[in-house]
């Protein structure tokens, strides 16, 4: 492919799971690097204050989880807050898997102006990062899968148990903290160029202060009180973004180290079944890895994927077009025979 127009490098990055080194790339194992040499490095004290607020999204989150069980059985949680938390998780959810991740990165359909800028908004308020970054990272991902130059392997360093448990830790979040960042110029050229992500992408740290204080705004507010205020700011915020991070995060570990394998696919991508109601289908995973522009990753029968219908509603209303929607064919050539 030599033509140089935006979507076309698009395709070129995501169409070969081998990525730019070819199908013979060695599966990551012992001290196989996995930098970019490309990417220009932040500065070191830019990038002790990015790390320290990371770091503090990641541990936050995580701490209410785990206060959550005593909380709740202490009667700390109600049906407005249950509904908060609910709604606020799908949205964010589902930006995140609808938009971030089926439409930016792999293309698998084409929403119109409003329900892109919609997408990219929602994506946001997961709080995993602006959506150029987002995409960029898994646009490498795919390019370099469980390969050298995966930012996010869980087999980084090697195939014994305890090279695997320290690469499930990298894959979960330990390749948050690393300074090298994915060139966006190299791998979101056709996102660089829309004047409507990059405004969303800017937008990200005004999102974040909305995706953490709106569900307390709302519950004081449909409660009259700030008893209602800091419950809904307990479960809405903090333990909804800490369990959606944990399930996204487990999708480039777990996913990429257990379960069922299907399909014919050139890393370690596997089905986790479990994680389905709450990954919204992201989890039927090696269907994804083996063909990634694909709109629906649960294609088969029993497989929840609430991602899917969404797609399929926006397309019945108009709102999306040119839906790359599983082809039997297509999907029985790509089965482990």
């Amino acid at each position: 492919m030599t033509t140089s127009t935006p979507g076309s490098r698009m395709t070129a990055v995501i169409a070969s799971p081998a990525g730019p080194t070819g199908a013979d790339t060695p599966i990551l194992g012992g001290s196989t690097s996995v930098r970019d040499d490309s990417a220009t490095p932040p500065s070191q004290t830019r990038r002790r204050v990015d790390q320290a607020i990371l770091f503090a999204f990641i541990a936050i989150p995580f701490l209410a989880i785990l206060a959550a069980i005593p909380v709740a059985w202490n009667r700390g949680l109600g049906w407005h807050d249950v509904v908060i938390a609910t709604v606020f998780y799908a949205i964010a959810g589902h930006g995140i898997t609808v938009g971030f991740h089926r439409c930016f990165t792999h293309g698998a359909f084409k929403p119109n102006r409003p329900l892109r800028i919609a997408l990219a908004t929602a994506g946001s308020l997961a709080i995993e990062g602006p959506v150029i970054r987002w995409v960029a990272d898994h646009r490498r991902h795919h390019a370099f899968s469980d390969r050298a130059g995966d930012p996010h392997s869980p087999w980084r360093y090697g195939e014994t148990v305890p090279a695997l448990m320290k690469g499930l830790w990298w894959a979960h979040i330990g390749w948050f903290f690393d300074v090298e960042q994915t060139p966006r110029a190299r791998y979101v050229p056709d996102l660089l160029a829309d004047k409507d992500m990059r405004r969303v992408d800017a937008a990200f740290p005004a999102l974040i202060f909305v995706s953490v204080l709106a569900p307390a705004v709302i519950g004081g507010l449909w409660s009259m009180s700030w008893q209602g205020a800091a419950t809904a700011f307990f479960w809405g915020s903090l333990v909804r973004i800490g369990l959606l991070h944990h399930v996204t995060w487990s999708i480039n570990s777990i996913c990429h180290a257990i379960g069922e394998r299907p399909f014919v696919s050139r890393d370690r991508s596997a089905n986790v079944w479990w994680l389905a109601v709450l990954s919204m289908g992201e989890s039927w995973h090696n269907l994804h890895h083996a063909d990634p522009t694909c709109a629906r990753h649960g294609v088969d029968p029993g497989q929840l994927d609430s991602s899917a219908r969404i797609i399929w509603a926006f397309e019945k209303l108009g709102l999306a077009s040119d839906v790359r929607w599983p082809r039997p064919e297509r999907i029985d050539g790509k089965r482990c025979r």
